[in-house]
């Protein structure tokens, strides 16, 4: 099958591979459409302390059941369409039965400690897998990891309504995590230079919205979310706290990545600092609030690319072109119509 391969740090290629095969509990998924973000770069880069290489990337991804292992549960089908859960806890240790996974010292992940998704074919646990609905396409059932990853970080992070909320980045990531809160009741306000991605952040229900924070963090908020990953933004991010607020920190950072962040919010204004990458039992949820519109995945989609340019989406994503860019290893059999329904903005 072909795949798209980082051999070790900065090396990568689109070739031929085996087909997997099923071990214990395993399905076989043949791969439509999987999700690229920043964590693939950072695995291209070495950057990322969890990859093992050589290594087949992607972790955002819907596909169909070509082949079912060994004690797979009889209600799982060939042809069966899924999206699936990229964590892999070990299930066994104090964290993970204590429902905290996250802590787990042998956790991995698909795409990133094992094989992925960005390729004709990937193996995965079937307790991983996830039924799509019968209306959901390909396209959203890949965005069933990153929009529950949304609602994890908004979870942990306690949000309630009355509150006030800034998110910091409109980009993908954002304009999840923005309609996560509203889902919450939360009056969210979103700042981002890029005005086009402001006037989508408007139609999702964002309201104010800027394209400089000092212009919507004179009052301060009671919650502050950076999705950037960038140093300039975490530090604007911070600087918009409320006296005892809390500041998460959600975007995916470079490892050369440096804030300095003033201790006087934490001295006087007793302001908390949390962070969030995780799925953790989210993903169900995700994928029923994508089914039902509550959350909107396709104005998030802007690039489809064939799985041979795997690494000219890498470099689109480096240089901050789209918002979110998925990989169809099918994408030679899309009809032109079929295309048109990336109707993002024009980014």
């Amino acid at each position: 099958m072909q795949a798209a391969i980082i051999s070790r740090t900065g090396t990568i290629s689109v070739g031929e591979i085996p087909d997997p095969e099923p071990g214990l509990g395993q399905v076989v998924v043949r791969v439509r459409a999987c999700g690229v973000c920043e964590v693939d770069l950072l695995i291209a880069d070495g950057e990322f302390a969890s990859a093992s290489y050589p290594v087949v990337p992607g972790h955002e991804f819907s596909g169909e059941i070509v082949e079912l292992g060994p004690a797979v549960p009889r209600h799982w089908r060939v042809g069966d369409r899924v999206a699936v859960d990229p964590a892999l806890p070990c299930g066994h240790c104090a964290a993970c039965r204590s429902n905290n996974a996250t802590e787990c010292g042998q956790r991995g992940a698909i795409g990133e400690s094992v094989n992925g998704a960005f390729a004709e074919y990937v193996a995965v646990p079937a307790a991983n897998c996830y039924r799509l609905p019968a209306l959901m396409t390909w396209e959203q059932g890949a965005m069933t990891e990153p929009a529950s990853r949304a609602l994890m970080g908004v979870r942990r992070f306690g949000v309630v309504a009355g509150q006030r909320s800034l998110v910091v980045g409109a980009n993908a990531t954002g304009l999840l995590v923005l309609q996560a809160q509203r889902l919450s009741g939360i009056d969210v306000s979103i700042v981002d230079p890029d005005p086009g991605l402001l006037a989508l952040a408007m139609d999702l229900g964002a309201n104010p919205i800027s394209t400089d924070i000092a212009e919507v963090s004179g009052g301060k908020f009671d919650v502050v979310i950076d999705c950037t990953g960038d140093p300039e933004g975490m530090e604007g991010a911070f600087d918009a706290v409320h006296t005892d607020g809390r500041l998460l920190l959600f975007g995916t950072p470079h490892a050369g990545a440096r804030t300095q962040l003033s201790r006087v919010p934490f001295n006087e204004q007793e302001a908390g600092v949390n962070h969030s990458m995780a799925v953790l039992n989210n993903f169900g949820l995700a994928m029923g609030l994508i089914e039902s519109g509550a959350i909107q995945t396709d104005p998030l989609l802007t690039h489809a690319l064939p799985l041979e340019e795997f690494d000219e989406a890498l470099m689109l994503i480096s240089g901050g072109i789209g918002l979110k860019l998925q990989v169809l290893p099918d994408f030679e059999v899309l009809t032109a119509e079929q295309l048109t329904e990336f109707g993002g903005p024009d980014v």
